[in-house]
């Protein structure tokens, strides 16, 4: 049996190994066996995941998933949530949750009914701890728009590429070849000709 921790920063700012210690002492204390530790700083909002990946795939049936809470796993979708789920349990791992006592009792108990009843708790409180996660990822989003639009700020979008403007002047002028010809010739999409040709 291997205890896998999974810790997760959104940010390289943020410090993903600040709760290490913490499920590391967690693991001895339910005997979870051996650790290894896959560490990245990625957005929970994505379900492709680098070192979430790498521990779903060297996982075996009956290894331990631990992680500090709920938001360190999943800001998903409920959609995207559900997937992930179903690859936790096709992989035939234990969820343990070190802010949800609950998991730990399950880990815990070998009566068939107590487990039974901790499982469907468990199930429920993850899925609504997932749920509120990805509010408060959403609501925050929000509050982030909200003060820009305030402060009068105004996304700029990506800036034309000038030299593949010019270029593509320069052959609408000779007037030998045709948009799709252009596009090729300049490496850029046809809307793109378009767009050139129309404000000239």
């Amino acid at each position: 049996m291997i205890a896998r921790i999974y810790l997760r920063a959104s940010t390289k700012d943020q410090d993903a190994h600040r709760a290490q210690q913490l499920l590391h002492d967690l693991s001895q204390s339910l005997n979870l066996g051996e650790t290894i530790v896959y560490v990245e700083n990625y957005t929970g909002t994505k379900l492709e995941r680098p070192e979430l990946n790498k521990l779903l795939e060297e996982a075996n049936h009956g290894d331990t998933l631990l992680v500090e809470s709920v938001d360190r796993l999943s800001r998903l979708s409920q959609a995207d949530f559900q997937v992930l789920k179903r690859r936790i349990q096709e992989k035939g791992l234990r969820l343990v949750v070190a802010d949800l006592p609950t998991t730990h009792q399950l880990i815990q108990t070998n009566d068939s009914i107590t487990s039974s009843i901790l499982d469907l708790i468990n199930n429920m409180l993850i899925d609504l701890l997932a749920t509120m996660a990805r509010l408060d990822n959403e609501k925050r989003i929000e509050r982030i728009k909200q003060g820009l639009e305030r402060s009068g700020y105004k996304p700029k979008g990506k800036a034309p590429n000038q030299a593949k403007h010019k270029r593509i002047k320069e052959l609408l002028a000779l007037g030998s070849m045709t948009k799709e010809e252009i596009a090729k010739a300049v490496g850029c999409g046809i809307a793109t000709v378009y767009r050139v040709a129309k404000s000239n």
